[in-house]
């Protein structure tokens, strides 16, 4: 079963002036089926919303978790919901 789902994720740490969100873009599109975006916020994390299949959301979400990223992750807070659509790509924004 290949549920769909939305994925919106808050990453604490270094993650601005990094190309943090470029990295978050390239991987989301390499991992494939993936749409939404990755933005900065004003307190200095970055939101990335995905929408997409489970598992490669679930994918995306190692990813962010993981060593390989840009810059330093310090924590990563998540939610699971259903998807809204309205995305035709994954952007920066």
């Amino acid at each position: 079963m290949n549920e769909r789902v939305r994925l919106t994720v808050w990453v604490r740490g270094q993650v601005q002036g990094v190309g943090f969100r470029w990295y978050t873009r390239a991987n989301a599109l390499r991992i494939g089926g993936l749409v939404g975006f990755a933005s900065n916020l004003s307190d200095g994390r970055v939101q990335v919303v995905a929408e997409g299949p489970r598992p490669e959301c679930e994918q995306l979400l190692d990813w962010l978790r993981g060593g390989d990223t840009p810059g330093r992750v310090d924590g990563v807070t998540e939610i699971w919901d259903t998807p809204r659509g309205g995305y035709e790509t994954f952007e920066i924004r």
